[in-house]
């Protein structure tokens, strides 16, 4: 059960194992299945255990995780589960096709010639062929890291809920200077139409590009995005229960400050991006517990690749 796990600092540094995950192993969430503890998974049952409370009107301070070593181990997942949270919800999840992890700073992912015609063939005549071959040039990953000043006197005061956004907050800034780089590569060689302003029926021309694939979203800059949404013929725009804002031909107007002015990008999400990563976020853990938090770094080792070059399209404002 939960409350007989012992907490330590090397369930930080199992190889391949988050600290959740270590956790699961030691209490599986499925022996709680048709209890009141069934919606929390290890680690959140921890925090039930220690009384930890992260947010509501009786959430409690930073100094909470500190009563005792045992949770303090729990901190550093904490303040990593926050900066994820921030990280995971920005529109890198609304991009993005497939998420491959690699062991290695480089990547080598495989090639598709798909040019031969699609058409049918009579018994005697051979199919087209369709080339998956790998890749000749790999792909280098780079390092997206920040590090966060904050001693202990400064925080342990704080709210868990306040620092908690302070956190997420982190985490979204980081995955905005991400996104840059898979903007640049979502951009790069696309086929494209060029304007001399951005009207409606630039947009639709851009959706009559897209032949197989459809065009699932649109990216835009803030600006380019306001001018969007202020477009005569989109005042009767759906806006989707999570207040997402649906273009006339069923495209998703995602707003981005990582894409630069003048670029509008339209994809088909479930086939144009794949993110490379190296690892999830990783930080220095020994630091947070023995509560050095002079400088907490968190990082990110990762790369993008586009999947189906003709799952991308853009205009270009001149």
């Amino acid at each position: 059960m939960y409350n007989d796990v012992r907490l330590e600092k090397g369930m930080y540094n199992l190889s391949g194992k988050s600290f959740t995950a270590v956790l699961e192993e030691l209490d599986p969430s499925g022996a709680y299945i048709g209890t009141e503890l069934e919606s929390l998974d290890a680690f959140e049952r921890q925090l039930k255990r220690y009384n930890i409370r992260v947010s509501g009107d009786e959430c409690d301070c930073v100094e909470k995780f500190f009563t005792s070593t045992d949770t303090a181990v729990l901190f550093p997942e904490y303040v990593k589960r926050c900066i994820s949270k921030g990280f995971d919800g920005t529109v890198l999840s609304s991009v993005t096709a497939a998420k491959t992890v690699c062991e290695s700073g480089h990547y080598l992912g495989c090639v598709l010639d798909d040019s031969a015609e699609y058409s049918s063939t009579s018994q005697t005549m051979q199919m087209p062929a369709t080339m998956v071959t790998e890749g000749e040039t790999a792909i280098v990953l780079e390092k997206y890291g920040r590090v966060i000043n904050a001693s202990y006197e400064a925080i342990r005061k704080q709210r868990l809920d306040v620092f908690g956004v302070m956190l997420r907050g982190i985490g979204v800034k980081l995955a905005v200077a991400v996104v840059k780089k898979a903007m640049t590569v979502l951009a790069e060689n696309a086929d494209y139409i060029s304007v001399s302003s951005l009207s409606y029926d630039s947009l639709a021309e851009l959706y009559g590009k897209f032949d197989c694939f459809d065009m699932t979203t649109v990216i835009a800059n803030p600006a380019d995005a306001s001018k969007i949404a202020a477009m005569e013929q989109l005042s009767d725009t759906k806006i989707s229960a999570d207040g997402k804002m649906i273009l006339p031909f069923g495209s998703e107007l995602i707003k981005t400050s990582s894409l630069a002015e003048n670029t509008i990008i339209g994809i088909d999400r479930n086939f144009a991006l794949e993110f490379i990563t190296s690892s999830g976020l990783v930080m220095e853990t020994d630091k947070l517990i023995d509560r050095q938090l002079d400088k907490i770094t968190v990082s990110i080792t990762c790369g993008f690749r586009k999947i189906m070059a003709d799952a991308v399209k853009k205009i270009v404002i001149s």
